[in-house]
């Protein structure tokens, strides 16, 4: 494993803090840093710790953050609310956000992991700075409804709050910019990496046959898109879906007015995608199987659809059924039954 120890940088060790907002909370007296730590085949972190120092009162802020309603309008919506740790960070069984009022967005909320090495953040890449992040879900009138101002004055009345900024950054000067930038420092902690694949490649465990058989149909047949240890290339393509006319989202289109990206959403991170369900910018499938019937058999033509998709005059990815099976199998080997329990991100 790497450590970095460069200044800022921290092991995210956490205190055992209560998280219940009419609970006494007290942070560490002594705010350390720590090194953070992830394999060394993982991709060179695009976080940038020299913009935002990682500390553990300030992860720990970040994470008491992410689980308060009071960044929502009507208080009832945290970052939590759609992020369960238990699905990996995603709202498993909805389709697509649900908000304030029960107001309903039109994406699929996605995971949050392994967000310190990403370049580009939401379906359609607009945001390219994690501590900018929150700024989308905090605004957005179908999520959380509310502004930075209003969770600045709301949290200033709370003395428990003041304490914690102060712990974190010195003193009791609760800002936007502070806010999201703990936010931020909770979530690149969020790192996903002691999964059977993991194990895999440090030599520590092996791969059945079945798993072996998936991993190279997935080698043949996904990791064009799907490349690197994140699993993802990080690239937005048209992958032959159906424009749903409900949500009425074209994807990146909405970022660059460009209709070459007219239906691109940028590919999505595989690691615990057995945990991720539904699937696809609008959760449209609820299972593995039907997201591989779909690039098998329901692929359709458009005139930016990705090349790959269409190949010798066949639209979509060749499988048959005891493939897509042995595919699936290997996806399970991304699952992270450590990352989704670890009490150190629980509310």
């Amino acid at each position: 494993m790497i450590k970095l120890l460069k200044t800022g940088l921290f092991v995210f060790s956490f205190l055992s803090f209560i998280s219940c907002t009419d609970e006494v909370i007290e942070p560490i007296e002594k705010n350390e840093p720590y090194a953070l730590e992830y394999p060394s085949y993982f991709s060179k972190m695009t976080f940038n710790p020299s913009e935002n120092p990682l500390t553990k009162n300030g992860v720990e802020l970040g994470r008491k953050l992410f689980y308060e309603g009071r960044l929502s309008r009507n208080n009832t919506i945290s970052c939590g609310f759609c992020h369960i740790q238990e699905n990996a960070f995603t709202h498993h069984g909805h389709t697509v956000s649900h908000g304030v009022d029960d107001r309903i967005g039109i994406r699929n909320a996605p995971p949050i992991q392994n967000m310190a090495f990403l370049q580009r953040y939401m379906w359609d890449g607009v945001i390219h700075n994690l501590n900018e992040q929150p700024i989308s879900p905090i605004t957005d009138v179908n999520e959380m409804d509310s502004s930075i101002p209003e969770i600045v004055s709301k949290l200033n009345a709370d003395a428990k709050y003041k304490k914690l900024f102060k712990a974190a950054y010195g003193d009791e000067n609760i800002t936007g910019d502070r806010i999201l930038k703990a936010l931020s420092q909770f979530m690149v902690t969020l790192i996903s990496a002691d999964s059977k694949y993991d194990r895999m490649k440090q030599g520590k465990e092996n791969f059945s046959s079945e798993e072996l058989q998936g991993m190279n149909l997935f080698q043949q047949k996904c990791s064009s898109c799907h490349s690197g240890e994140l699993f993802t290339d990080e690239s937005f393509r048209n992958t032959g879906m159906y424009y749903n006319t409900q949500f009425k989202d074209a994807g990146r289109y909405r970022v660059t007015l460009e209709q070459v990206d007219w239906m691109k959403f940028r590919v999505p991170s595989l690691r615990n995608v057995e945990y991720t369900a539904p699937y696809m910018h609008d959760g449209r499938f609820y299972t593995l199987e039907a997201v591989l019937n779909f690039y098998s058999d329901n692929v359709e033509d458009n005139p930016n659809l990705d090349p790959r998709l269409k190949q010798n005059g066949h639209l979509g990815i060749a499988m048959n059924t005891q493939e897509k099976q042995f595919i699936i199998t290997f996806l399970k080997t991304l699952s992270d039954k450590n990352f989704i329990s670890n009490p150190k991100f629980a509310e």
